[in-house]
C-alpha cells in the first residue's frame, strides 16, 4: 500500500491537509459570487465552485471539522470511506462512501454546510482516493477545526466518536 500511496501523492502532486490526509485543488471557477449574494455568514466573494483530490490512508484520518458550504464527496479508488457527521441540530450519523451500492455505499454524498464531519478509511492497510466539490467555492476563511475538548464540550454525548477523529 505504501508505494501505491507514495505514487498517488507524487503523480497527483498532493500536499498534507490540515485536517489529515493529502489534497490538491484541481478546479476553481473563474467566476465569483459577490458577497452581497452570499448572505451574512460570508465575508468577501467566493468562487462559484472548487474541487479537490483528497487522499486518506488507514494510518490517518480526516479530523472533525466544518465549513459553511455544502461539500460533495466522490469516491474514485481504493477502500470505501466512513464519513462521520454531527448535524447543526446535534444528530450523529454515518455514511459509507464507496462503490458497493448494493450494500448501501454511495459513490457520491453531500455533507450539508455547517455540519461537523470527519472521515476514515474503512479497510485496514488501505487507502482511499476521493474528491470533494464545494459550492460556493472553498475558502479557508470558512473552515473550522476545533480541538477535541471544544467539540466534546458542544457534543458530550459523542465523546467516543470525537476522540476517535480529532488530533488534539
Amino acid at each position: 500500500m505504501k508505494s501505491k500511496v507514495e505514487k498517488l501523492v507524487e503523480t497527483l502532486n498532493l500536499s498534507p491537509h490540515p485536517e489529515g490526509g493529502f489534497y490538491r485543488e484541481t478546479y476553481r471557477s473563474s467566476g465569483n459570487v459577490s458577497e452581497s449574494s452570499l448572505g451574512s455568514k460570508y465575508q468577501g466573494e467566493r468562487s462559484y465552485s472548487t474541487c479537490i483530490y483528497f487522499l486518506l490512508t488507514s494510518d490517518n484520518f480526516s479530523a472533525f471539522h466544518k465549513i459553511k458550504q455544502d461539500e460533495i464527496w466522490h469516491h474514485y479508488d481504493g477502500s470505501p470511506i466512513k464519513l462521520h457527521m454531527i448535524s447543526a441540530q446535534g444528530e450523529y450519523s454515518v455514511q459509507i462512501i464507496g462503490k458497493d451500492i448494493e450494500n448501501g455505499q454511495l459513490p457520491q454524498y453531500v455533507v450539508e454546510g455547517g455540519c461537523w464531519f470527519g472521515s476514515e478509511v474503512l479497510n485496514e492497510n488501505d487507502y482511499s482516493l476521493t474528491g470533494c466539490t464545494v459550492s460556493p467555492g472553498f475558502s479557508f476563511e470558512d473552515f473550522e477545526l476545533f480541538s477535541r475538548k471544544e467539540l466534546i464540550a458542544l457534543y458530550p454525548q459523542f465523546d467516543k466518536e470525537i476522540t476517535h477523529l480529532t488530533h488534539f
